[in-house]
């Protein structure tokens, strides 16, 4: 007999999550995609898109709505968000056959060599607008030229009749928004970038150009005397308004595709097949999605303003592939030393020929944050080995350590965990952050520290007067890190100069969209 109370509680839960309401609004800058759309939106297009899989009645999805929104919006004309309501009847299938698990399941998708088949991978980053923005950029196609004195006329020379732009910048790095300018013109302008340095004299002076940025257009493709020069804002649609002048942006979305006709029997066919592994993919997605709402349903209320929401692991879809992979379990991370003695600390990192360390001055008592600093720190160390990539240390700093107290007191910190990079050589530190949270703890925000580090990238403070011993010191090994980087191996090792590094890297991250 069916328990009475069951059925009444039941209908209950049913009447309190709205099936089919989705968690973003007709107004929302979120693409609302579907697998009919997604082709066309997404799998056809020319840009980089991340995707959401999600259910409506996910506490986790609705911490992320804002952020996800911010991040559309802040991609605007640069990269493409959408998501898809996978507790829609009608998107059931096309969940399942991304491999969604759980939610919400985040899905880059980049333009492939083969029109249509796009490249698609998970998304672990934070779950933050930005994150997204940061991987999405990072990830976006670029199709600019980077010209120079001596390349420019071999590249203007090259399908000289067809139309040509250059953007002559003080800038080394190619920005977001010229790269999107690329994709909107990609087959029908070539676009190049000469940087405006002593070097590219001949390039400025055959186009008299004197400021920077200016952007040339050449509709005649070659000819010089042809050259038009954009006064206008440097804004994506006025520059996309003025480059139309000499050919038309590509369409997007993509147009519809043209039907071909098919014998009966073989619709019949590909229909069955088509029904079949709907039937196969809506079957999975079902079994994996109750057991979602089920565990959801319990935590989602002590979850609820979770800054970091829950990772679920997704594989891009393969209908091909049935076999299980067995699962490997990596090799685990060794802890990074701890410094336990001022002596030591000098000898490493607060010597007069010391190198870059990075340093973890842990508190009295451990807490969460020092524990997850430490794990991440060994994490990414580990990874650095295996990967045979040379970089400087990590420690961690004891607090039972004397230097520790007088290390965050000379430099005005916190008793709190901190991270910081110091180099005894030269004689500065840098923070990674006045007060660590654990969105700053997680591997692939200290990951991002070390890189700005290594690329010479942000401010650096002058260690206080004292904290480096006279003592003459003998050098270290890391003392070599601080002057190169050296890239992968075993590869062939290539070395570049710190200084030419930060040349590159010195310009401040602007908004996306106006890094010219």
């Amino acid at each position: 007999m069916v328990n009475a109370a069951a059925i009444v509680a039941a209908a209950a839960l049913l009447g309190a999550v709205p099936v089919s309401a989705g968690l973003y609004s007709k107004n929302s800058p979120v693409l609302q995609l579907d697998g009919k759309s997604y082709d066309r939106l997404i799998a056809q297009s020319n840009y980089t898109s991340i995707v959401e899989f999600y259910a409506p009645w996910c506490g986790h999805c609705k911490n992320l709505q804002p952020a996800y929104e911010k991040a559309a919006k802040s991609l605007a004309g640069l990269a493409k968000v959408g998501a898809v309501d996978c507790d829609e009847e009608s998107n059931k299938p096309f969940c399942g056959s991304f491999g969604v698990q759980g939610f919400p399941t985040l899905k880059i998708v980049k333009p492939g060599k083969t029109p249509g088949k796009p490249i698609v991978e998970d998304y672990n980053g934070p779950r933050t607008a930005k994150g997204i923005v940061d991987a999405l950029v990072d990830k976006i196609p670029n199709y600019v030229k980077k010209v120079e004195d001596k390349t420019l006329e071999k590249w203007l020379a090259d399908s000289k009749d067809t139309p040509k732009a250059i953007l002559f910048t003080d800038k080394g790095k190619t920005s977001a928004l010229m790269k999107s300018i690329a994709i909107e013109f990609k087959g029908a302008i070539e676009v190049a970038q000469i940087r405006n340095t002593d070097k590219e004299k001949a390039s400025k002076e055959l186009f008299g150009i004197t400021e920077f940025p200016t952007l040339l257009l050449l509709p005649g493709g070659k000819e010089a005397k042809e050259g038009i020069i954009y006064d206008g804002e440097l804004k994506k649609e006025p520059m996309v308004k003025f480059l139309s002048q000499a050919a038309s942006p590509n369409p997007d979305p993509a147009p519809p595709k043209v039907k071909v006709s098919k014998s009966k029997e073989k619709k019949k066919d590909e229909k069955k097949k088509e029904e079949k592994k709907a039937s196969k993919d809506k079957e999975e997605f079902e079994s994996a999605s109750s057991s979602h709402a089920s565990q959801d349903g319990q935590t989602a209320g002590a979850t609820a303003t979770e800054e970091v929401l829950e990772e679920a692991p997704t594989e891009s879809p393969q209908p091909e592939v049935d076999t299980q992979k067995p699962i490997v379990l990596p090799d685990p991370a060794p802890l990074i030393s701890t410094i336990e003695t001022e002596a030591e600390l000098a000898t490493e990192c607060l010597g007069e020929r010391t190198g870059t360390c990075i340093l973890v001055l842990l508190p009295e008592t451990s807490d969460e944050i020092s524990q997850k600093a430490i794990t991440s720190l060994s994490e990414l160390a580990h990874k650095y080995k295996q990967r045979q990539r040379s970089i400087f240390p990590f420690y961690g700093v004891s607090s039972a350590n004397p230097s520790s107290k007088n290390l965050k007191a000379s430099l005005k910190l916190g008793d709190t965990t901190q991270i910081i990079a110091v180099n005894g050589r030269r004689g500065w530190w840098r923070q990674a952050s006045e007060t660590l949270s654990e969105q700053d703890v997680t591997e692939e925000s200290i990951e991002n520290f070390v890189d700005a580090i290594r690329l010479g990238e942000g401010s650096k403070k002058k260690i206080p007067a004292g904290m480096i011993p006279e003592t003459p010191e003998e050098p270290s090994e890391t003392e070599e890190a601080d002057v190169t980087v050296t890239l992968e191996k075993p590869a062939v090792t290539e070395t570049i100069l710190v200084e030419e590094v930060k040349e590159e890297a010195v310009e401040e991250k602007a908004d996306v969209h106006d890094e010219l």
